[in-house]
């Protein structure tokens, strides 16, 4: 039982990387993902508490869609975290460091579904235009596993912004 234990304990020393990305990059890379991926936890939270709390004639879609941004924006957690593990890092792992991605009870206490809407707008936003230089920055170092899937995050970003923008119209 000990030896197993033993094995299972991560090591603590850093691990040798040949996967044609430098050192550096990868080092930059992991902390933009990181920042990335804490916007996603803030983001998916901001969705479940608009979720739960939007009331008015925007409910039911605004409702259904918040549901669709959160099981999505969770999925997308995990793939966020596990490149950052790819690329020779550690995901951001204790408390201190997670409790940045929860938004403040300030940030969510709106009363109307179009103050919901801006503030979901505003964020998807400002985290596309933080994926959208981190894949540029992947794109210049050759690092196509990054950026496809950057590419992908901010397909369901845009999508967001113009379903969210939709309803706003109404």
């Amino acid at each position: 039982m000990a030896r197993s234990a033993s094995v299972l304990k991560p090591a603590a020393k850093d691990e040798e990387f040949d996967i044609g990305l430098a050192d550096d990059y990868r080092r930059q890379m992991a902390a933009s993902l990181s920042d990335i991926l804490a916007g996603t936890y803030a983001l998916l939270i901001k969705s479940h508490v608009y979720h739960w709390n939007v009331v008015g004639p925007l409910f039911k879609p605004l409702h259904e869609l918040t549901e669709d941004h959160y099981n999505t924006l969770f999925k997308a957690t995990d793939i966020i975290a596990e490149r950052i593990r790819a690329l020779g890092h550690l995901a951001p792992a204790n408390l201190s460091e997670a409790a940045r991605f929860a938004p403040k009870g300030r940030d969510v206490n709106h009363v109307t579904a179009a103050d919901m809407i801006a503030d979901l707008i505003r964020d998807h936003e400002s985290a596309v235009r933080g994926m959208r230089d981190a894949a540029t920055a992947a794109d210049d170092a050759k690092d196509v596993v990054t950026a496809d899937m950057l590419t992908d995050r901010l397909t369901f970003h845009e999508k967001a912004l113009w379903m969210l923008r939709a309803i706003a119209a109404a």
